[in-house]
């Protein structure tokens, strides 16, 4: 009788919450995943890596093909997912604290290496509309200092609570103790990524009665490549019985599988609410994976290049019976286009007017193509992933790069190479030439910072001073 009476007071929790969440806002969650490469989970075709969870959304909602970062390393993405703005217009060009190169034969500007206060972040937007707000997980867009960088935490930005941001980009360890100042430690073991996870569940459990925003920067799959030993092991066999697989790191593997974990996690903290129906959520990458740590084939190139490995990413938006589920799109969409997509899906008008990103809502919920056709890159740094300063354009299915360092252009077309290896720059003139005056025309709107030449260039000097950047970033 009692287990009657359970279950039917279940039932009726189960249809009355859908009920009460009529006419309210949807609750939107945002999750980041660090030096995540397009082919890094099942849907994007890796036949390694194990993500049922994520799967599983995509084929509820739309599936980009052309997801793009907006920048080739991890703090300018964030910035731009925060602001709706290009890092060229924010003068965030590059990871913080950045790589030193100062014998290089270019000099590279003076950037600015925190988020400024003036921005209208997304987390103040939502905040301002009634919202709840929570950062979960990697920040990295403060100065990096070991003391006084608080005043450019999350909770500056319009966050209500911040659980483990600061100043660094990857963590001490992924297993607890962490020694993350802003997370407090867990049992001793305890995973993460996990942790990211039962985090993010508690909120949607604390906030379920008003509409809330979830920002979760996951610090995986960054380094340190950290992962469960039995999940590690699991990938080991699987690579041991495929040895034709071009992915073959199994710690990596399980890395990516605690990423797929925590939204199997988040999912069921909706569905235990009744908020699944009420809630949007995009998945993203802030940059191409990393190499050779995976494999972003037929991509070029990896994280910290000036090629679509560096900066093409999975994207994917779902929101059930508002977008539409089973869209896979080949429409380029960018970092920037988040912050307007989801206040627009929110009914949310935006507080400040300047935004570089478009709303792909008309698209997510009409089918509607969007009007853009080109999108920009500019990068005037140096980084042991092999980018030299550069800008980028996409026009259509033509990419052309701006090498700065000797004045070059590189052209291809990805419809017919994707893999960026015909330079097409010197047969069709032309075409690069328009291209370029469309790339120094966009440079020039957004006030981009460029590089200057170096009067301290010594190429002896920058040579060792390339192999110890290179050596500290395998670390």
């Amino acid at each position: 009788m009692l287990k009657t009476l359970t279950a039917l007071v279940l039932t009726i929790l189960a249809t009355a919450l859908p009920a009460q969440n009529a006419g309210r806002p949807p609750n939107v969650i945002v999750i980041l995943v660090d030096d995540w490469g397009t082919t890094d989970l099942g849907c994007y075709g890796s036949k390694l890596y194990e993500t049922p969870n994520i799967d599983r959304l995509a084929s509820e909602g739309v599936r980009f093909t052309t997801g793009y970062s907006a920048c080739t390393v991890c703090s300018p993405t964030r910035a731009a997912l925060m602001t709706g703005k290009y890092p060229a217009r924010l003068h965030l060009t590059d990871w913080i604290a950045g790589h030193g190169r100062p014998h290089a034969k270019l000099k590279i500007p003076d950037w600015t290496k925190f988020m400024k206060h003036e921005e209208v972040t997304l987390a103040e937007q939502f905040k301002a509309a009634g919202y709840a707000t929570a950062s979960i997980g990697k920040w990295h867009l403060t100065p990096a200092l070991d003391k006084g960088d608080e005043a450019y935490y999350p909770e500056t930005h319009g966050f209500d609570v911040n659980v483990g941001g600061y100043h660094r980009g990857q963590p001490p360890s992924y297993f607890s103790p962490y020694k993350i100042p802003t997370l407090k430690e867990g049992p001793d073991g305890e995973f993460l990524t996990d942790r990211e996870a039962t985090e993010a569940a508690k909120f949607i459990e604390t906030n379920r009665a008003k509409p809330f925003f979830i920002y979760l920067p996951h610090y995986a799959v960054h380094t340190p490549i950290q992962s469960k030993k039995d999940v590690a092991a699991k990938y080991a066999a699987k690579l041991e019985k495929s040895p034709s697989l071009a992915q073959r790191n199994a710690s990596y593997a399980a890395l990516v599988e605690s990423v797929d974990d925590a939204l199997g996690t988040i999912r069921k903290a909706l569905e235990k609410n009744g908020l699944t129906e009420n809630t949007v959520i995009v998945i993203t990458g802030d940059n191409g994976g990393l190499l050779p740590i995976t494999d972003n084939a037929p991509l070029r190139a990896g994280k910290g290049s000036a090629y679509e490995g560096g900066v093409r990413v999975p994207f994917i938006v779902a929101w059930p019976g508002k977008v539409a589920p089973k869209v896979v799109s080949e429409v380029p969409a960018v970092t920037i286009d988040i912050y307007p997509t989801v206040l627009e899906l929110a009914g949310i008008r935006p507080m400040q007017s300047l935004v570089d990103g478009i709303s792909l809502a008309p698209l997510l919920t009409k089918g509607s193509k969007p009007e853009r056709d080109t999108v920009f890159w500019h990068y005037p740094h140096y980084h042991p992933g092999g980018a030299t300063p550069y800008s980028a354009v996409r026009s259509g299915d033509l990419r052309l790069v701006h090498f700065y360092e000797d004045g070059r252009d590189e052209l291809y077309d990805l419809a017919n190479d994707i893999g960026e290896t015909k330079d097409l720059a010197a047969a069709q003139p032309a075409l690069a030439k328009t291209l370029r005056s469309r790339l120094d025309a966009w440079l020039k709107s957004v006030d981009a910072q460029l590089p200057t030449k170096n009067p301290a260039y010594d190429p002896s000097a920058d040579a060792n001073q390339g192999k110890k950047n290179a050596k500290a970033k395998k670390k």
